[in-house]
């Protein structure tokens, strides 16, 4: 189990990292922004990227349409509760 673990984290990390710095080549100028908004954008599409990595790294037993629905379905991050852990309680 700790070893399907490992590759998953590993995986993640490869996935966030390719898509990050080709994104943060493209966005460098939107990243660097005097605009708080524009900057807050760019960030919040790092981290969609994070997400998404996530998901892809730990679903590889799903066909890509499953792991597409996995994606486009989760919740807005403004969405997640507040408190972390309290879905999982709430879900049992």
């Amino acid at each position: 189990m700790a070893k399907k673990a490992d590759s998953s984290i590993e995986n993640r990390v490869y996935l966030f990292e390719s898509l990050a710095s080709s994104y943060v080549a493209a966005a460098s100028e939107a990243l660097g922004s005097k605009d708080s908004a524009e900057r807050e954008r760019a960030r919040r599409v790092l981290a969609e990227l994070a997400f998404v990595s996530c998901v892809v790294a730990d679903t590889e037993d799903l066909t890509p349409e499953q792991v597409r629905e996995r994606v486009l379905s989760a919740p807005p991050a403004d969405a997640a509760p507040g408190k972390r852990g309290s879905r999982r309680k709430r879900d049992k």
